[in-house]
């Protein structure tokens, strides 16, 4: 028994070091991979119908912003930048990998710009993805905060599914947009956790 603790708990190793090593870089619009901490746009993938993502007062709330797609404007996306629970040691972004997403502007409502999933509106039963997550720490307490970017067809999409905690209990949706939620002047798209998801891709700021 001696012997085959150790020799399991070395199998066990190999066998995660050899997943981590099948995870394929995430790609942008240039086929270069996508690096943390830099700049980058997030992008639907039929570009010819809107901008990219952005924040938005939306549901006749002042506060939280919530993460919108505009469909109509092209110059109020806002970039983000890309930051792993665990690095790896050229600073690629990996797909299937818990994340942050996080982005570079300044809000009245809160200091963080993390996206996170919010509480559950239950007159839509929806959950919507707003800002005010913690950056960084995995654990129970930061769940909401944690997405990954998963290969979609030839695409990309946005995905809730943490396993940064081993007990806790998460539910395991695409990130989608919703053209019910609409301001009158800047027509959007709002996006919430559900089944359809929005096909996405990725441009260097």
């Amino acid at each position: 028994m001696k012997i085959l603790l150790p020799f399991l708990s070395f199998l066990l190793l190999a066998f995660c070091l050899v997943q981590a090593d099948n995870q394929q870089p995430v790609l942008d619009m240039s086929h270069k991979e996508l690096q943390m901490g830099t700049d980058y746009f997030i992008l639907p993938y039929n570009v010819t119908y809107g901008g990219g993502l952005s924040l938005a007062a939306t549901r006749g709330k002042t506060c939280p912003l919530e993460v919108v797609l505009h469909v109509e404007r092209y110059d109020d996306e806002i970039p983000v930048t890309f930051l792993p629970a665990v690095t790896t040691k050229d600073g690629v972004v990996l797909e299937s990998t818990d994340l942050n997403i996080k982005f570079k502007t300044k809000t009245s409502c809160t200091k963080s710009t993390i996206m996170k999933v919010d509480n559950y509106d239950r007159s839509r039963k929806r959950y919507y993805l707003t800002v005010g997550g913690v950056e960084g720490n995995p654990g129970y307490k930061t769940i909401k905060n944690w997405f990954k970017i998963e290969k979609y067809n030839d695409n990309y999409k946005l995905m809730y599914c943490p396993t940064i905690c081993e007990f806790c209990k998460v539910i395991c949706k695409n990130v989608g947009a919703y053209d019910d939620v609409y301001d009158d002047t800047i027509p959007y798209s709002v996006f919430a956790l559900r089944a359809e998801p929005q096909m996405v891709m990725f441009r260097k700021a």
